[in-house]
């Protein structure tokens, strides 16, 4: 599929939050209530981050300028650890194709780009969390399994 990656700004808010809505769903989360919470959430996240630069993204058009993809960084002041130079840490999320796109690379596309723009701008590391659909694809450029743990409140 032919596609054009282009940067994602405040009036593409709508498609971001739609995306991470979407993600969401699609990994099993149905209820309608905790969806909405994700929305409003997300819409004031991005929201504030496009606009303090603390959260990159792209979106991936087709032939015809619809929006068949995307996916982000997040810029997160980090004390410093073993193997980065500055105080930061980078993680993609957000990432989803819509249904019609899959399979034809648009996420590859984008993430091709997204470890370009941190290699730029002199990131060592990027950390993403992988859905059972995505792993495939981060594992094939590399992605290792971290010892990241997670306990519900």
């Amino acid at each position: 599929m032919e596609t054009t990656i282009r940067t994602a700004n405040i009036g593409d808010l709508n498609c971001l939050v739609h995306h991470r809505h979407a993600m969401f769903e699609e990994m099993g989360y149905r209820d309608a209530v905790v969806l909405n919470e994700v929305e409003k959430s997300s819409r004031d996240y991005f929201s504030d981050a496009l606009r303090l630069g603390t959260y990159k993204a792209w979106l991936a058009e087709d032939a015809n300028g619809r929006i068949v993809g995307g996916g982000g960084i997040v810029i997160a002041a980090w004390p410093g650890y073993p193997g980065e130079t500055h105080a930061k840490r980078a993680w993609i999320l957000n990432m989803y194709t819509e249904p019609a796109a899959r399979h034809r690379g648009v996420a590859k596309e984008l993430l091709q780009v997204m470890l370009e723009w941190s290699r730029n701008n002199g990131f060592r590391t990027v950390s993403l969390h992988a859905s059972p659909a995505g792993r495939p694809l981060y594992e094939s450029v590399g992605f290792q399994p971290t010892n990241e743990m997670r306990l519900a409140l």
